[in-house]
Parts: C-alpha cells; structure tokens; sequence
C-alpha cells in the first residue's frame, strides 16, 4: 500500500497576525459566553477551557459560563452548539479532529466542519503511543520486534482514528496488534500503568510519567518530534505517513458576524500571548504550548485537516 505524505499546517505568524487583522472590536458581549466543553470534566481540553474562560474574565471582565457537553468523541457539543444563536454567547471548546475525522466516519451527523465559524486554536496534542519503561522496550521498533517473535499486543485507542494508526502500523510493519478502545488518554495510561495494556496512544497525560522515569513514549503521533521525548521515532519512519496529532480549539456557531468573531478570537489570543496566564502555564507544560490559529490561517488549517482525514480513510478501506 502507498501512503500519502500530509504535512500539518503552520502559521508561523499566527500570534501576530491574529491580533493585526482589525483595530480593536467594539463588540461585547451583552450577557453571560456560555463555554461549552466537549470532553468530561477533568481531562486536558475540560482544563483548557476552563482556564480560558478564567483567564478572558480577568482581562475583559466578560462573565464566561463552562459547560460540559460530552459524548460522541466530542460531536454531543457540536451538535447542541450548532442550535445556539450565532450572537457571540455561546461557543465550545473541543479537540478539532472531532469536526475534521469524527464528522467524516459519523452516521448521518447532520452537519459538516463548514457549520461552525472558527475562533482560535488553543494548543497541540503530544500523541505518542506509550509502555512503562520496566518493559524494557525504548522505540516502536522493539515492539513491533516483540510482535514478530510471536507476543500477543494489547494496545489502547481513546479514538477511531488512532485504532485505525494502530492498524495501519501493523500492516506497514508485518505484525498484528490488538486493539482495545479505552475512555480518553488518561484511560490508555491508566491500562498501561496497570498492565492491562501493552502499549496505548495517549496525547499528553503521560507527560509526568515520562519525565519520572515510568513511561517511554515509543513514536511520535504527530509530523514533529515530541517535546519532552524528541528522540522518539516518528510514524513516518515505520511506514505510517500521516498526521493522528489534533489541536484543541475554540469555535462558534457558523454565521458569526465579523466583528464578534473579531473580538472572540482576539480575547482568546491576548491569553495565548501572555505566558504568565494560567492557561499558558498549563498547555506549556501537558501540551506543546500556545498554538494560536485565527481567522483565515484557522479556516485553512480545517479545510487541510479534513482533507488529509479523507486520504487516510481512503487508506484504511
């Protein structure tokens, strides 16, 4: 099978530009921002937003109301999103890969990644698949070595979408591995910790695990080397040529007027360019930092994500 290379999109001057498109917003909001979160409470996009809507109070003195809306890998939000008035007060917090792959594999999800307008990315995943060290095991290479000499391999999946990475490294490499799919990254570790997994995909839970000697990251999910293991392997290097790294954004009801998108986007990226605020403190140390995307470089990143999630469906068929 021929892969595809799918390289991920940069806005490398997203910081700036976001902020320069426009002078400052007259918009404001005219009651309390309902924040709706697309995962349960406690997990990394749950806590981003979280410390979003904290941050954006405290610099425009705006009421922002956190909302759990879990279930469907993140499609329950947007779905209860999409019913809300595009008036600036409702938005949502997800990871994008729930508008850019679950869309696409959902059963008559009623709406397309083109229903919603497009705030600001907040940060990227850290996707590695992981095994505690006491394994023994440092890349993907002993793994798949262990598999060929015939060790049955458990491995978690939080998501469809990695189930179909673990596939796709399998066959690339020769070797079968079990698919076993678990509640979130902190599911996937938890398994691993306990040794009911061999491996598993997890996007930045396993940072303490790592930096304490516990945990190995194994290969990158994403197309760039890790922060804290940039010696592990990437995918690309088993034959596995595309990007299962997300992004956690925030997005709007489809048909926001320009000058609350405006104010929206500029609000979330004054946090993002602050690194003293609590959001910045905690997606430089779980995640890889502020990633700011706005605007038109925000719709454009969507558009190549959802168009690499339709080669990759294409290549597991």
């Amino acid at each position: 099978m021929q892969f595809k290379v799918l390289k991920s999109f940069v806005a490398a001057t997203a910081i700036v530009a976001a902020t320069a498109t426009s002078a400052i917003a007259e918009w404001a909001p005219e009651g309390p921002i309902k924040l709706m979160i697309a995962f349960r409470a406690g997990g990394g996009v749950d806590t981003s937003a979280r410390l979003l809507a904290e941050d954006i109070a405290a610099n425009k003195g705006w009421e922002i109301i956190p909302e759990n809306v879990a279930g469907r890998g993140g499609l329950a939000m947007a779905a209860a999103l999409m019913e809300e008035p595009a008036d600036g007060l409702a938005i949502g917090m997800t990871a994008l890969d729930s508008l850019a792959y679950g869309l696409l594999v959902a059963q008559n999800p009623g709406m397309t990644y083109e229903d919603f307008t497009y705030l600001s990315a907040i940060t990227g995943t850290q996707t590695a698949l992981i095994a505690k060290a006491d394994r023994g095991w440092t890349t993907i290479a002993d793994v798949i070595e262990a598999a060929r000499n015939g060790e049955s391999i458990a491995a978690g999946a939080m998501s469809d979408k990695l189930a179909d990475a673990t596939y796709l490294l399998g066959e690339a490499n020769g070797v079968e591995f079990t698919t076993v799919m678990v509640q979130g990254g902190r599911g996937g570790l938890n398994g691993v910790v306990a040794d009911d997994l061999d491996i598993a995909w997890a996007a930045g839970p396993q940072t303490s695990g790592v930096l304490a000697g516990d945990l190995v990251n194994l290969v990158s999910a994403e197309t760039t080397p890790l922060n804290i293991s940039p010696d592990a392997p990437l995918l690309s290097e088993f034959g596995v040529e595309y990007d299962f790294g997300t992004k956690f954004g925030v997005v709007a009801p489809g048909g926001l007027d320009d000058e609350a998108r405006t104010a929206l986007q500029d609000a979330i990226v004054e946090v993002l360019n602050d690194p003293d605020s609590k959001l910045v403190e905690f997606i430089s140390k779980a995640f890889s930092g502020p990633e700011p995307i706005a605007g038109a470089d925000f719709d454009a990143y969507m558009a190549a994500q959802v168009e690499g999630n339709q080669a990759l469906l294409a290549a597991t068929e």
